[in-house]
């Protein structure tokens, strides 16, 4: 909730307690809100007062308040009333209103400090000092979750996920672009992978269900201390990458189980094609159609497995075997063996980071 909208809520509570009107005004004087149409002093008043030292100032049906940040008058509010009572509700409202944009600024510098140091903005010793002054503590567990919708800015998901972890205050959930949404956890010692793969589940299972959206989720390898966030980071952007393009029938993908995609996604595309190249010559994967595509994707699934692939796909054995040597006359690949069938997975990873290569 934006700030504007906290003090809106605050000083309209404050008008259901006591009966008074309020009016917050920015330093030009125009409003900033206000729970009324009222006509406001006049600017010479206004002036007056914020040239003035003092803190208060009552008017003729109106009290006039400075409003503090820091050392300094941020802005002026106005309660319209008569009496002692009107000074002492107006002054409790004060108090009010500069917590509120004292912890929101400091939620601010959080967020931006944690921003900045994702994107590995400030030195080791600059880091420590800033977190050292934000109260943020260095030296715990954490993981970073990157969380991609399929549309962007997603407001829906965004208030999903911080409804999710609103009882979980030490956790920072950001975004620096239009990339998708951060989550930097921190983690309980007995915290392993596999509460991580099941928060990433969670996640998707939630946005799912509670914001009607899909999405992907990645996370990190864990980072022991504050200066592997950075690292964290891309290690949590890299997963959901590799992951979009290797395991596309996937939505959770962890950085320690990006597998034989990890090593393809650091390969030249160069190579990639000579790869390709070799193996299919003149043919290409493209002239494959869907039904045989779908057909060699379950074999693989099944561990190479006939029985079970014809059972799953309601085929008979005799067509399957009669695909598999229509494939081979095409590829010269018998993926019914152990060897032709990595050569023709792996082959089908490489044309996918290809494809992902050129288009981005």
């Amino acid at each position: 909730m934006k700030i504007q909208q906290i003090l809106q809520k605050c000083l309209e509570d404050w008008k259901k307690i006591s009966g008074y009107d309020y009016c917050l005004l920015n330093e030009d004087d125009s409003i900033y809100i206000s729970t009324c149409e009222k006509k406001l002093p006049q600017a010479a008043k206004l002036e007056e007062f914020r040239e003035s030292s003092a803190l208060c100032m009552s008017n003729t049906n109106v009290c006039l308040f400075k409003v503090m940040e820091g050392s300094l008058p941020a802005y002026v509010l106005l309660v319209w009333g008569n009496g002692e009572a009107v000074a002492m509700i107006g002054q409790l409202a004060v108090c009010q209103i500069q917590t509120l944009l004292t912890a929101y600024a400091e939620k601010s510098d959080k967020n931006t400090f944690m921003q900045n140091l994702l994107l590995d903005s400030y030195s080791e010793v600059d880091a420590f000092n800033r977190a050292k002054k934000l109260h943020i503590a260095t030296s715990v567990r954490r993981a970073v979750f990157l969380v991609e919708t399929k549309q962007n800015k997603d407001e829906n998901a965004l208030a999903t996920i911080r409804n999710i972890f609103s009882a979980r205050t030490k956790d920072f959930i950001t975004a620096i672009d239009d990339s998708g949404i951060i989550i930097v956890r921190e983690l309980q010692t007995t915290e392993t992978y596999e509460d991580l793969q099941s928060i990433a589940t969670m996640l998707v299972d939630m946005l799912n269900t509670e914001a009607m959206t899909s999405a992907w989720v990645s996370y990190s390898n864990i980072a022991e201390d504050i200066k592997h966030l950075s690292g964290a980071y891309k290690e949590a952007r890299t997963a959901l990458e590799v992951g979009k393009i290797f395991y596309a029938e996937s939505n959770v993908f962890g950085y320690n189980k990006l597998g034989i995609g990890r090593l393809i996604y650091q390969l030249p595309v160069s190579i990639c094609e000579m790869f390709i190249d070799e193996i299919f010559k003149e043919e290409t994967l493209d002239s494959i159609d869907e039904e045989t595509l779908i057909t060699i994707r379950t074999f693989f699934e099944n561990n190479l497995n006939l029985s079970e692939t014809s059972r799953q796909l309601y085929v008979h054995r005799n067509t399957l075997v009669y695909r598999f040597e229509k494939l081979q006359k095409k590829f010269g690949l018998d993926i019914r063996t152990f060897e032709d069938a990595l050569t023709f997975k792996l082959a089908m990873m490489v044309v996918d980071y290809i494809k992902y290569s050129k288009s981005h």
